[in-house]
């Protein structure tokens, strides 16, 4: 990859009101930290199910992401085919995601399709679904997709 190529990112869970809209801002805010917004062009996240298109994020997931000075702006979307080809990476939080993309993937679309926590440093794959659960499910999400975020820059060989 060249340094003139810019690179979009598309982040996916089930609802698009947890953790993938928590992956997009945390990722978003990591970019410009490293003040690599030249580097990334595009930033978004969408679900596999449409259960909540058009709704904002959870409380929970913007209030710790806020929490942390994470600013979190979306409105929830399913994942289209054209998602594919529109974005370079397809990054999901879980098996179960990443088997519902796989089935509806294009054939000989560009995507990369990987989980996210396989750019977690710690190892932890997945990211699990906090929405039944409580706040700490919500922090432990922040805090995996911040390494995510982190190694994932580090493989594009962003920075060091």
């Amino acid at each position: 990859m060249s340094s003139q190529d810019s690179i979009s990112v598309l982040f996916v869970c089930l609802g698009n009101i947890c953790r993938s809209p928590m992956a997009e801002a945390v990722f978003a805010h990591t970019v410009k930290q490293h003040g690599l917004n030249d580097k990334i062009s595009k930033i978004d996240s969408a679900g596999t199910a449409s259960y909540h298109v058009g709704s904002v994020p959870d409380s929970r997931s913007t209030s710790t992401c806020k929490s942390h000075g994470v600013p979190v702006k979306h409105h929830a979307r399913k994942v289209t085919k054209k998602d594919f080809d529109n974005f370079d990476y397809v990054l999901c939080m879980d098996e179960s995601n990443l088997s519902d993309l796989k089935r509806i993937q294009p054939n000989g679309s560009k995507a990369v399709l990987k989980l996210f926590g396989e750019f977690d440093p710690q190892g932890e794959r997945i990211i699990e679904d906090p929405y039944y659960g409580g706040n700490d499910g919500f922090e432990h999400n922040f805090k995996q997709v911040s390494r995510a975020s982190e190694g994932l820059l580090k493989s594009l060989q962003l920075i060091g």
